[in-house]
């Protein structure tokens, strides 16, 4: 009985060290690239980087919505509604974090955007997915102010 358990444990380290093994082959680079890939087009109005992102899955939570946006159909007709309307003149991606999990990666940034005289502060979370193609996509976007305690 005691030869079993220890061969379930192991097995089961095994497996274990095996998604860690595969999880740090992942590059944060990567993800951090295809994200101000993105908000360089988003930046001129042109939110199609966002979208080819996106999966069909996608959630969108953005602070001026009561509600999320629920799947790519809901985000196409969202972003189109504003397409050309964007203009951010510059930006700076702020203490960008990305951890891995099996096939996942969540990117977590600060966001200054600056258009004309006003500045934005932003919060975001985007959550990257793996799909079939072994290519990442969006499932999941948060964005809310950045409001510290004053």
């Amino acid at each position: 009985m005691k030869f079993i358990i220890f061969l379930k444990i192991n097995i089961v380290v095994f497996i274990m060290s095996g998604c860690t093994n595969n999880q740090t082959s992942f590059d944060a680079k990567e993800i951090i690239a295809l994200e101000t890939q993105a908000l360089e087009l988003w930046n001129s109005g042109n939110p199609d980087g966002f979208l080819q992102l996106s999966a069909n899955d996608v959630i969108y939570i953005d602070p001026f919505f009561e509600r999320k946006l629920e799947g790519i159909g809901q985000l196409k007709d969202y972003y189109n509604s504003i397409r050309g309307q964007v203009n951010v003149d510059k930006y700076e991606i702020i203490q960008p974090t990305v951890q891995f999990g099996l096939d996942i990666a969540v990117l977590t940034y600060h966001l200054l955007s600056q258009s004309g005289e006003n500045v934005y502060k932003w919060n975001c979370t985007e959550v990257y997915r793996l799909n079939s193609h072994r290519q990442w996509q969006i499932i999941h976007t948060h964005w809310s102010f950045i409001q510290p305690n004053q």
